[in-house]
């Protein structure tokens, strides 16, 4: 959901005591619509993230650790100018205002001194990231407007920057208890409860506004008391930042507990707003700028995947039409057999069938152009082309299928792909197999193999996951000791799983947490319980010229595990 003005009012103050002093290291931009600002505050090296993403846009504390590009953008090398080295004097929310600004102090080049002010405004699809000079004029915004239309505002450097015009309702933080009342006693409740409220007042999300609504039962008389209990806890700035799941799943988040979901959700409170922000971005975040990095790269896939499946079918029919080649061996033979019985220009031959047990009569099709000789010859031909036929066409069936579980196990790494290394390593294995093609006269790329994903088991046994295809080879054949403990889930894609043990058995709970890692990083991630093989390293071995990833095991034992995401977060180094 978008931040709520009470939500910014409450985070403001949050932000305010912990940013105001604060000296402004370094400023990144990993993603285009996102601020990455690192700071020095009261001691502490802290994180400021400004967004301004549709749906997303926000501006609070990060623990999380972002990737950055290896060129910064424009606006980015534009904030690096202004921004770094200033110092934060203030922080603030304009007007009661979806928004908040950072009053800094800078220094151009020549040293001189000047005010500036870095403006979040969170207004849905309005939302923006604005740097606006001591002439009040805007330096540069992350998203630009040239023409935002009646009653828009239009965002271009050099502009004078205005703040949002106000809605057309009562302010919520300034309204007296006298004006509450007498808004909502001549409103139109012909409309539902939350919808009243909503259009009465400015400052009150769709969110809250529910919550009023059920908590007053739908009572049109009893809404005024909780507006009022609303605007008593808004001033007191008694406040709650919580998180609602449904299904561990994070669904919303509010300054209040919400009660409206009932039994189908949780309440999961945090210390501060920051926290809570960071919690329910992180993981959405993740997912989303993983989806549009790896989407490029699932298309090629998808695209040699469906080009193969479509040979693998053209190849499919052809080996069918290979399955009577038995049958024309015999009627060769038949008419070789009786050739003495047959002359130029006969247009069949009538004989009996010495391979059936009945010895029945069978007619033969001959071409009345050719001598016996040569009919016998065209059926013998016909029938050694089928047989070659199907030779051929076994082996490429064979190595087309290696071929297609191949592309469908990268498919599925690009949907586990954690970070932009992970999808770089894919592409470069891809490119080495052949499945990219390299483009002429580009530098090659320079990737630094990274590690194996690291994990301790609760006893303290060392669990390495592979990330690719290509580490799970060098992972089983390279890293692993012979003695090691290799698990790979049952008859679908995923990752190698080592245990390294140093000479030792690994315990049953090593095993049992290796098992559930192995599911995590499989195909078989939602699919409830999964058996899972393990055996020795040295019991594992590669075919040659088996596709990446592929390997044939032994004297293996079989475990039944679940996928759990926290235990894998839990054990994770």
């Amino acid at each position: 959901m978008p931040l709520d003005a009470i939500t910014v009012s409450a985070l403001t103050k949050e932000l305010s005591d912990e940013l105001v002093g604060g000296k402004i290291d370094k400023v990144q931009q990993p993603e285009k619509d996102l601020l990455l600002i690192s700071l020095r505050s009261k001691g502490k090296n802290l994180k400021l993230v400004a967004s301004a993403g549709t749906g997303g846009a926000r501006l609070h504390i990060t623990k999380n650790t972002l990737e950055n590009p290896t060129e910064a953008p424009m606006f980015c090398m534009l904030m690096r100018k202004h921004l770094v080295g200033s110092k934060i004097l203030s922080v603030t929310q304009p007007n009661n205002e979806r928004m908040i600004v950072l009053e800094l102090d800078t220094h151009d080049e020549l040293g001189i001194s000047s005010t500036k002010k870095l403006v979040c405004e969170m207004i849905g699809r309005s939302s923006n990231v604005i740097l606006v000079g001591s002439d009040g004029r805007i330096i540069d915004c992350m998203r630009r407007a040239e023409f935002a239309g009646e009653g828009g505002r239009s965002m271009l450097p050099g502009m004078i920057y205005r703040l949002p015009p106000k809605q057309n309702k009562l302010d919520f933080f300034s309204a007296s208890y006298e004006q509450i009342e007498e808004k909502l006693k001549t409103a139109d409740y012909s409309r539902p409860a939350d919808k009243v409220i909503l259009d009465s007042f400015s400052g009150l999300s769709p969110l809250i506004c529910r919550e009023l609504s059920y908590r007053a039962g739908g009572d049109c008389e009893q809404l005024p008391s909780y507006v009022r209990a609303l605007k008593d806890t808004v001033e007191a700035q008694i406040f709650t930042p919580c998180m609602i799941m449904e299904n561990d799943v994070p669904r919303d988040y509010s300054f209040m507990p919400i009660k409206q979901y009932g039994s189908e959700s949780s309440v999961k409170a945090f210390d501060s707003f920051s926290e809570l922000l960071d919690a329910f971005y992180s993981g959405r975040d993740k997912r989303e700028q993983q989806r549009r990095r790896s989407q490029e790269l699932k298309h090629s896939v998808k695209t040699a995947r469906d080009r193969m499946l479509r040979k693998l079918a053209s190849q499919s029919e052809e080996l069918k039409r290979t399955e009577n080649m038995d049958e024309v061996r015999k009627k060769a033979e038949l008419v070789t057999a009786n050739i003495y019985r047959l002359k130029k220009g006969d247009r069949s031959l009538k004989c009996q069938d010495y391979y059936d047990p009945e010895c029945r009569e069978i007619l033969i099709e001959l071409d009345p152009l050719k001598t016996p000789q040569q009919n016998s010859a065209a059926l013998f031909k016909e029938y050694n082309k089928l047989k070659g036929a199907k030779e051929h066409l076994t082996v490429l069936i064979e190595q087309g299928e290696k071929q297609l579980d191949y592309l469908n196990s990268v498919l599925e790494e690009l949907e586990r792909a954690e970070s932009e290394k992970d999808i770089a390593e894919i592409k470069q294995e891809l490119t080495a197999t052949g499945y990219l093609k390299k483009k002429k006269n580009s530098k090659p790329e320079k990737i630094k193999k990274q590690a194996p994903l690291r994990f301790v088991s609760d006893d303290g046994f060392e669990i390495l996951v592979g990330r690719s295809n290509s580490q799970n080879d060098e992972l089983t054949t390279k890293l692993a000791r012979r003695t090691d403990y290799w698990l790979h889930v049952q008859k679908v894609h995923g990752s190698h799983v080592i245990i390294s043990c140093e000479g030792l058995e690994p315990s049953e709970l090593a095993l049992q947490q290796a098992a559930s890692l192995a599911v995590y990083y499989s195909q078989g991630r939602d699919g409830g319980k999964t058996a899972v093989d393990y055996t020795m390293v040295r019991l594992v071995r590669k075919p040659s010229g088996a596709m990446p990833g592929k390997v044939i095991y032994t004297d293996y034992k079989t475990i039944i595990a679940e996928s759990d995401e926290k235990l894998m977060e839990r054990l994770r180094k």
